[in-house]
């Protein structure tokens, strides 16, 4: 006897349900600090030797990638260094940190490089993404899927994702790609509500491999805004591969000297790595870090320690600078004119709002006053060249946000515009617009881009490089914050838990 339609379809969701399961991320057979996606294996190559130059995207779906391209653009046009060996300032860069909407804009480029300019407008930025996403969602084919508990909305976002702009990369080819920025893609661990890194040292802890790690799920990951989207689920070998605690760990949490902050690190690593945790649930970036800042702001804060002396001398440039592209809005509910209680949904916009802008205005605060630190501490950790030339650290913080804008007219038009992954091309093209104008006139960029013209002066020779590295006058490398900085005793203490 035929089956009816009905009962074909009770017996097919669950099969079809059941077989759906998200990509699991590989184990790593053994861990390796010279191989992999790290930033000291990276080593991009920039034009500019005595420059260390990081960009860093904020969230905001659409609204922050379009700010963000257009100053990648921006930078691309803009030429800096001395006749004759002019170069675009984009060249310069070494690092892109980025959350949320910004991570689709930083993780293009640095697999795609320039052709970024040419296709990323139609793929992307004035590509209904959102429409795109909601269909897939709703294919009869996918709620079936959706129905697994190991297959989510976020799963689907990363293939759509991948369908888009990735062509099924992964962090291997990033690494193929020498002389592009290093990426750092952030998300938020929701077991700890910690910054989590898309580095092979964070996936160290977990016994992982990095580089067969799909780029689009690091992206999904990082802009899974919760709610609408769920968490990404990586898989903690640990229990599975025991090793040896790494022996920062202990150091660090043994040394009364440390630093709450370089504590608060171990602590965290220590969670991975001891393999009680099995499973890490990542959230858009944007909720421990809307910046995508806070990388940069342990590294620098990390700069009050003492550090341990690298095996291999660092070549360490005269200037830092940081580009912090804000895409957040202060939106104006009007509560302030109403006695009546807000609604649940006003309520829960109201909250993160002010989360996240106390808390991204906290960050850059705290940047700032730790740029301002290293600034003044130049002339103390001053060197001389063998032609008694003397070697100072000079440091920019160029940041671009809504508020700066002098027009109100346009702080309210760009403050009304919603996150969303799809926007109005007009105001698209208004975005990239302001970006562009915004960031020429920002004094602190002028002030890099003269700096770096025709006056400039020869690079540092390497040999005083090895002598400010001995000297610890910089930070290492946001890595290095976890895996190497501590103080004198401990270091003295634990010489044989240090290569």
């Amino acid at each position: 006897m035929a089956l009816k339609r009905p009962t074909v379809l009770l017996i097919l969701v669950p099969l079809l349900s059941g077989c759906a399961h998200y990509q699991v991320n590989a184990p790593l057979p053994a861990v390796d600090h010279r191989a992999g996606y790290r930033f000291q294996n990276a080593a991009p190559q920039t034009n500019s030797d005595d420059l260390a130059l990081m960009l860093a995207f904020s969230g905001g779906g659409t609204r922050a990638a379009a700010l963000s391209y257009s100053v990648l653009e921006e930078l691309k046009n803009t030429q800096v260094g001395p006749p004759g060996n002019q170069h675009p300032l984009l060249e310069d860069v070494g690092l892109i940190s980025s959350v949320s909407g910004g991570t689709f804009t930083a993780a293009y480029y640095a697999l795609w490089g320039d052709r970024i300019f040419s296709d990323f407008e139609p793929l992307f930025l004035k590509k209904h993404v959102q429409t795109g996403l909601l269909l897939r969602t709703l294919a009869p084919w996918n709620q079936f899927r959706l129905a697994s508990p190991r297959f989510s909305r976020s799963d689907l976002a990363a293939e759509y994702y991948n369908h888009l702009l990735f062509n099924g990369a992964t962090f291997a080819d990033l690494n193929a790609h020498a002389g592009r920025p290093f990426l750092s893609v952030n998300a938020t661990d929701l077991g700890s509500g910690a910054r989590f890194e898309f580095t092979q040292d964070e996936f160290d802890l977990l016994r992982s491999d990095l580089s067969q790690f799909s780029i689009s799920r690091a992206v999904a990951a990082s802009s899974a805004f919760p709610v609408y989207l769920t968490p990404i689920v990586l898989k903690n070998y640990s229990a599975e591969q025991p090793e040896p605690e790494p022996g920062w760990i202990k150091a660090i949490l043994e040394d009364p000297a440390a630093s709450s902050r370089l504590k608060y690190l171990a602590l965290q690593a220590r969670s991975y790595a001891d393999g009680r945790r099995r499973f890490v649930h990542l959230l858009d970036g944007g909720l421990s870090d809307n910046l995508g800042l806070r990388g940069a702001l342990d590294r620098a804060m990390a700069r009050e320690q003492s550090f341990r002396v690298p095996s291999v001398p660092l070549e360490i440039p005269r200037r830092i600078a940081i580009i912090v592209v804000d895409a957040h809005t202060d939106r104006d509910y009007g509560w302030d004119a109403k006695e009546h209680s807000l609604g649940l949904g006003a309520l829960l916009g109201s909250v993160s709002q002010a989360a996240v802008s106390h808390y991204s205005f906290e960050t850059i605060e705290l940047f700032r006053e730790a740029m301002a630190r290293l600034s003044r501490e130049r002339d103390a950790t001053r060197f001389q060249t063998a032609d008694s030339h003397p070697v100072e650290l000079t440091t920019y913080a160029i940041e671009l946000r809504f508020n700066q804008l002098a027009d109100e007219a346009d702080r309210r038009f760009f403050n009304s515009v919603p996150t969303s992954l799809q926007l109005p091309p007009s105001t698209v093209d208004r975005l990239k617009r302001l970006a562009a104008v915004e960031l020429r006139r920002n004094p602190e960029f002028q002030r890099l881009v003269q700096d770096l013209g025709p006056a400039d002066k020869a690079a540092v020779p390497k040999a005083l490089f090895a002598q400010a590295a001995r000297s610890g006058v910089l930070r290492q490398h946001a890595t290095e914050v976890i895996e190497g900085q501590l103080t004198n005793n401990t270091r003295q203490q634990n010489k044989d838990v240090w290569p």
